[in-house]
């Protein structure tokens, strides 16, 4: 599943840091750091997929020259405690080709070109061999003065300001958000990234009707692991997968995060089985099914989700092998001397609480609700799942069923007209 991740990080002189050390560890090359006298040799780190440099259109010629570029970043900064470079990390789609996911990266370092006046160097990193592989990211590390035609001049303050810094990250958020969903719509994949805030997310839910998204997203923010937490976890799912085991987390900040991922997974299997039944419905309705028929299929095909290929692009066949009939059938098999579609709606029914549930199941038998009580039609209740199938219950096709059925029951005792014969395709 598609993640969003942008984070803005600075390259502090006061921390320790340099623009040239930082350039050289993310592009893996060797810079000479004139300002220190030192040299940055990373050129044996590994997992580097593309490197380039973008520039101002009146930018001087050595600005292309990665070496030459960050040493004059350093030059240009005089004070000892002075932030030399800005450095955006963003989560790159593993959905997406590494064609489109190069593309979507330099059309946002453009935009920093175009939007600040900056001196842009990206490079694109594949997962680590022992991590998560669909990890696919980018580091942008950019100048915090605009390159013009003489070298570095002014400050970009709008990003160091209190009042604009933080309107301008979150429009470069957006922008980073809607360059990933263009590019998964492009390839055909159905997940989005969202950059808003997980309470920002669950209010538009609300707002839309849709209210398990809304309880999935009413969830406090993932916990951060760090890079010693995160390196433990990593070896330890590395020793689980060796050995065939299920992998365990080894810190409490790893159990946090796990813990949280496997709720968010729960969540999205239910969505997906939900959405299955939808789709499923609609289609044997509009296919001339009734209610009930529509009903059991959908149902069916949510609970055979993880049993049915779902690589087809014909969802119709799909359907009828969940279903266990072909286009030309017009129901599903029925055990015989007993009406199925009747017995799983009475199974179903009499999991409903309440006396609501005992009424309907009690009408469906053929007997009066005021069998069971003269209060029992007045007491005031809100509207069930029965009540809402109760249409179903009068079709045509049903009333002789249950009728033929009523002859069968007189030869048979009343025990046994009671023992539901459970379909194991449709059980929960």
């Amino acid at each position: 599943m598609a993640s969003y991740h942008l984070s803005v990080k600075t390259i502090k002189r006061s921390a320790g840091r340099s623009a040239t050390a930082a350039a050289a560890y993310r592009v893996g090359e060797r810079i000479e750091c004139q300002r220190e006298g030192r040299v940055h040799d990373y050129t044996r780190k590994q997992g580097i997929e593309e490197t380039f440099i973008l520039t101002p259109k009146d930018a001087p010629d050595w600005a292309t020259d990665r070496s030459r570029l960050w040493n004059e970043v350093e030059a240009s900064e005089t004070r000892r405690n002075s932030v030399t470079a800005r450095e955006w990390e963003l989560a790159l789609p593993s959905e997406i080709s590494a064609e489109d996911r190069s593309q979507i990266t330099r059309d946002f370092a453009q935009e920093l070109v175009s939007r600040y006046g900056v001196a842009v160097d990206v490079a694109i990193h594949s997962p680590h061999r022992e991590g998560d592989q669909r990890n696919h990211h980018a580091h942008v590390l950019t100048s915090t003065r605009r390159l013009e035609a003489g070298g570095f001049t002014a400050k970009t303050r709008v990003l160091d300001s209190a009042k604009t810094g933080g309107v301008e990250i979150e429009q470069m958020r957006g922008l980073w958000a809607e360059l990933q969903n263009r590019a998964l719509e492009r390839v055909g994949e159905v997940e989005r990234v969202d950059h808003r805030s997980l309470e920002k997310q669950r209010e538009t839910a609300l707002d839309r009707g849709d209210k398990l998204k809304a309880e999935e997203l009413d969830r406090d923010p993932e916990l951060k692991l760090g890079p010693a937490a995160n390196s433990m976890e990593r070896r330890a799912k590395a020793v689980a997968e060796r050995q065939g085991r299920e992998y365990v987390p080894v810190t409490e900040r790893g159990a946090v995060v796990h813990a949280a991922r496997q709720a968010r997974a729960a969540f999205r299997e239910m969505r997906e089985r939900l959405d299955i039944a939808r789709e499923t419905y609609g289609i044997e309705r509009e296919a001339g099914q009734g209610r009930v028929s529509a009903g059991l299929a959908a149902l069916r095909a949510a609970t055979a989700k993880d049993r049915i290929g779902r690589t087809s692009d014909d969802i119709r066949e799909r359907l009828s092998q969940v279903v266990g009939r072909s286009r030309d059938q017009d129901d599903t098999p029925k055990p015989e001397g007993r009406n199925y579609a009747r017995e799983r709606l009475k199974e179903i029914m009499e999991k409903d609480a309440g006396r609501d549930g005992q009424a309907a199941v009690h009408k469906l038998d053929g007997h009066s609700e005021y069998d069971l009580g003269e209060d029992a039609g007045r007491e005031a209740r809100k509207p069930s799942v029965n009540e809402r199938l109760k249409d179903v219950l009068n079709k045509s096709r049903e009333k002789l069923e249950i009728e033929d059925e009523r002859e069968q029951e007189n030869d048979q005792e009343v025990e046994k007209d009671r023992d539901i014969d459970r379909d194991s395709g449709l059980s929960y």
